[in-house]
């Protein structure tokens, strides 16, 4: 196949990755999105396939029957709440194999000017710490590693030791690109950088991360595609990469971080504080009273967080919602942008049950309303709704904007049990005087609410 056309099937290729990319923006788009990137990957790697500079299709074709097997059985496997450590593990997948291109490039061909030399160093640096981070992120949000931050004497002095040789082994590098020992060891320092810049990160950060790891990724691929001459990897990569920092800021700006702490990972060491003055008791609510409350509301705001992912109880949730909608009340969702454990979480969730995109609001849209919502149901949220954000300086959430939640009339926390959010910090929600608990499984609380409406009708 000529050139040109083979550059004709990228540029397709191109523009169905950046519709893709716009239909993901929206769940009721996102499906569509998802098949015409797929379609422009399928394309990509066919045009890749006949452009005549295929070395072995043998190994080509065992390595697409392996990954195309992980990845089928990856996607079958995983629950909805283990997505977000699985898109972390994707993003590391992603990036490992970017350094793997531009590793075998540089081990065939050499560098051969400076602008190949500057973007293979690019790539296997950019690559290497996003890996081993992703991989620390995983970790976290898996909790095979603890989600806390993980600190010691001396941190910093070795991240800036760490940045610094690899900064000045890159300038000698790219002097003299010949010197492959400077080039095994850039690529070690920088793997060994992304664990420990990822670790001292605390797990009610991790949204953040994700998002940040997606565009490091993006933009591993684009720096590859710049050491192999490839015209779509240079596209796509910018793409990615412009995705992940744009979601990036607004994550940032939804828990109130800045984009430099989140880069250098300078955030989310948790402050522990002494407890003072007089604590409150939580009261708990049993099904019955529960469900006298809401049988009188005319307005219920139900405020989701991974504690329903956890549960299953989205079909449940969706359930209860008809009822008290022909009990005469109006229903609506409340979504903060970082609920769940990666952006867009919550919103995924919802639709798998069938729920109205038009019941979605968004916290900025919400909060106006919350004084005069009658019931707040908070199922599975907990950072989120903590009022700590708004006076508590010592909290690591302070100044994150929540979901109003405490100022609604009453509110009902469905929870397991007293255990803290993902920040690890207590929640004050659960101790104001409008607030009562209903303890157990989400979806079983859920469940029972519906059966006494069931035997109310």
């Amino acid at each position: 196949m000529s050139e040109a056309v083979v550059n004709f099937i990228y540029i397709v290729s191109s523009v169905l990755f950046a519709f893709g990319l716009k239909f993901l923006g929206s769940p009721v788009s996102a499906r569509k999105g998802n098949m015409l990137s797929a379609l422009g990957m399928a394309l990509a790697i066919t045009a890749t396939l006949v452009s005549g500079h295929i070395i072995s299709f043998q190994w080509i074709l065992i390595g697409m029957i392996i990954g195309a097997g992980l990845g089928a059985w990856v996607a079958f496997k995983a629950a909805m709440t283990q997505m977000p450590e699985m898109i972390a593990l994707l993003h590391g997948c992603g990036a490992l194999a970017s350094v793997f291109v531009g590793w075998s490039a540089y081990h065939v061909h050499g560098a051969v000017d400076l602008t190949n030399a500057i973007t293979l160093y690019l790539s296997i640096v950019i690559g290497g710490l996003t890996f081993t981070g992703s991989i620390i992120a995983w970790g976290k949000l898996s909790g095979k590693i603890p989600g806390r931050p993980v600190l010691f004497i001396g941190q910093r002095l070795l991240n800036m030791a760490l940045i610094s040789a690899v900064l000045v082994l890159g300038v000698l590098f790219i002097m003299d690109p010949a010197r492959y020992d400077l080039f095994l060891v850039i690529l070690g320092l920088s793997v060994f950088f992304g664990i420990f810049l990822v670790i001292p990160i605390g797990g009610a950060d991790m949204p953040v991360v994700i998002s940040v790891l997606n565009s490091y990724s993006g933009i591993v691929a684009c720096t590859t595609g710049f050491v192999i001459h490839n015209t779509l990897l240079i596209v796509v990569g910018s793409l990615v990469g412009a995705n992940g920092i744009i979601l990036s800021i607004i994550m940032c700006k939804a828990m109130n971080r800045s984009i430099t702490n989140v880069i250098f990972g300078a955030f989310g060491a948790v402050v522990k504080k002494k407890a003072s003055g007089e604590k409150k008791e939580a009261k708990a609510i049993s099904i019955e009273d529960a469900f006298l409350v809401l049988e009188n509301a005319k307005s219920v705001v139900i405020i989701p967080g991974y504690g329903l992912a956890v549960a299953q109880a989205q079909h449940a949730v969706r359930e209860l919602a008809e009822f008290l909608e022909k009990n005469g009340c109006d229903v609506k969702y409340a979504i903060h942008p970082v609920a769940g454990r990666m952006p867009g979480h919550m919103n995924v969730l919802l639709a798998e049950a069938n729920i109205s995109y038009d019941q979605l609001m968004e916290m900025d849209a919400i909060n106006p309303l919350m004084e005069g919502v009658d019931v707040a149901i908070v199922i599975g949220a907990n950072d989120v709704v903590n009022p700590a954000s708004r006076h508590d300086k010592s909290s690591p959430i302070y100044g994150m904007p929540i979901i109003n939640a405490d100022k609604a009339k009453t509110v009902l926390v469905l929870k397991r049990s007293m255990a803290t959010g993902f920040a690890g910090i207590e929640n004050e929600l659960f101790y104001d005087d409008n607030t009562r608990l209903i303890f157990g499984d989400a979806k079983q609380t859920v469940q029972a609410l519906v059966a006494e409406f069931k035997s109310g009708n």
